[in-house]
């Protein structure tokens, strides 16, 4: 598994992903920092009849961050368990090197909370309730 920036041609996977509509991947792609977990395939590019067999990127996570406030927050992250840890160190990465926090509001339905407390986010409290589902608080402090 690697890591990239996510590009236009990565909407497709990503609105799959958080049944939102290209559209709105497209825009979420250009207006934050967007990176995409990716294994390589044996898919071909093209369609079925088209004759290039160039493998394609299989999109396994996404996670999108940008800054405010003096901080990095994770505004979305998706994808199997192993591409979600992976993915929340970009945050971290970026955060520690530019002597931030990290904050995230996460579902607590188990998709990332165990991924978040892998690469060092602690719980903070509780979160608001997003789309009626109930969520944590968490932060990753490179200082502490």
């Amino acid at each position: 598994m690697r890591v990239r920036d996510a590009v236009e041609a990565d909407a497709a996977a990503l609105g799959s992903m958080t049944g939102r509509p290209e559209g709105v991947v497209r825009n979420m792609i250009h207006d934050r920092s967007v990176r995409v977990a990716v294994t390589d395939d044996a898919t071909p590019a093209g369609d079925a009849d088209a004759s290039d067999d160039t493998p394609v990127d299989a999109v396994g996570g996404f996670v999108a961050f940008d800054v405010r406030d003096g901080a990095v927050h994770v505004t979305n992250v998706e994808g199997d368990p192993d591409a979600v840890r992976r993915l929340f160190e970009e945050p971290v990465r970026f955060a520690t090197r530019e002597g931030m926090t990290v904050e995230a509001v996460l579902p607590t339905d188990g998709t990332a909370d165990d991924a978040a407390e892998a690469v060092g986010f602690a719980v903070v409290g509780s979160g608001p309730r997003i789309d009626g589902a109930s969520t944590t608080r968490y932060r990753f402090d490179p200082e502490g």
